[in-house]
């Protein structure tokens, strides 16, 4: 597992804002359930979604890059 000077910035922004995402779709989401408020817990089920989506692409790309070289 090489890593490359040229992705770190763009790897560490996928990583930290997918795990922002989840976090703050956690907190909506549970907030929205307790408060029985659709919208609230519709975001959080949607940042959720932000942050797995992020979180897979960053873990496809880094194993694409692994399989080049």
């Amino acid at each position: 597992m090489v890593a490359r000077a040229d992705e770190g910035p763009v790897l560490l922004l996928k990583k930290m804002g997918g795990l922002l995402s989840i976090i703050l779709g956690c907190l909506f989401t549970a907030v929205g359930v307790t408060f029985e408020s659709a919208s609230i817990t519709t975001i959080g089920v949607l940042f959720l979604v932000l942050g797995a989506i992020l979180l897979t692409l960053k873990i496809i790309r880094r194993n694409r890059s692994d399989q080049l070289g």
